[in-house]
């Protein structure tokens, strides 16, 4: 369905992928995990145009296309087979719930103003917000408005949701009402890459797991073998530490 080969990016004289492949499957859930500066953003970003990678390919169904010297019409055509949720929500801040989830689809997509509001309201229903549909961002706990980023990014019904470190911006106590949205999507076998530092989340709902290390993907597999049996000493260390860290602060 999705699959990237040979990404490259730096950032002067700091590569931050060095030939990273991946390949997503529909209905997959692939988690990718790794220490700060690993490049895993990087990656997301740049499989959406986000980020113009320096090489690399991407086939994305019908499309196949350079990364780096990809046509405007072509990241245009991938742009509209995904959904992207942002760390820090990237909400517009004078335009209620609502609004904010019909923008994309009135403006890139060209809906219909009725057609996508009827489509905004049924994707923050699914996210458990439609009573707060008229509320502004700033009438929004952090949860909520991560949760309205959610809508927006799933109202069009994109083929692949790219989650980057979708908790990383909340407060503790609100990361488990992003996460159980998350959890549902992939019961309903939408097909998502997730960037996350949420180590339970990742062994629970992954397909597979990814790790990656100064810019690479040191190991790939499913969730059981590599939280349970991880090939690579350095996979091992990075597990130890930060479940170490998440028993210590429990």
């Amino acid at each position: 369905m999705l699959k990237v080969t040979n990404v490259r990016k730096s950032f002067g004289k700091n590569e931050i992928l060095k030939g990273v492949d991946l390949t997503v499957e529909k209905g997959d859930v692939v988690v990718i995990l790794g220490p700060s500066g690993s490049g895993k953003t990087t990656l997301l970003r740049t499989i959406d145009f986000l980020e113009t990678a320096d090489d690399g390919q991407l086939e994305f169904d019908e499309i196949k296309t350079s990364l780096a010297h990809a046509h405007k019409k072509t990241i245009l055509n991938v742009r509209r087979k995904t959904g992207f949720v942002y760390q820090n929500y990237n909400l517009f801040t004078n335009k209620t719930a609502l609004e904010n989830v019909m923008e994309g689809l009135v403006t890139a997509r060209k809906v219909p103003k009725e057609e996508a509001r009827a489509i905004a309201e049924k994707a923050l229903e699914k996210v458990g917000l439609l009573e707060r549909k008229d509320f502004y961002p700033s009438q929004l706990s952090g949860g909520q408005q991560q949760r309205v980023g959610i809508a927006r990014a799933i109202a069009p019904n994109p083929d692949v949701v790219l989650f980057d470190e979708p908790t990383s911006a909340l407060d503790p106590e609100l990361v488990g009402e992003v996460l159980g949205v998350i959890k549902e999507l992939a019961k309903e076998g939408t097909t998502m890459i997730v960037v996350t530092h949420e180590m339970s989340f990742a062994e629970e709902v992954a397909s597979q797991v990814v790790f990656m290390d100064g810019g690479i993907v040191v190991e790939k597999g499913s969730s059981r073998d590599i939280f349970n049996n991880p090939k690579e000493e350095r996979t091992r260390q990075f597990l130890q530490r930060v479940l170490r860290r998440i028993e210590y602060e429990i």
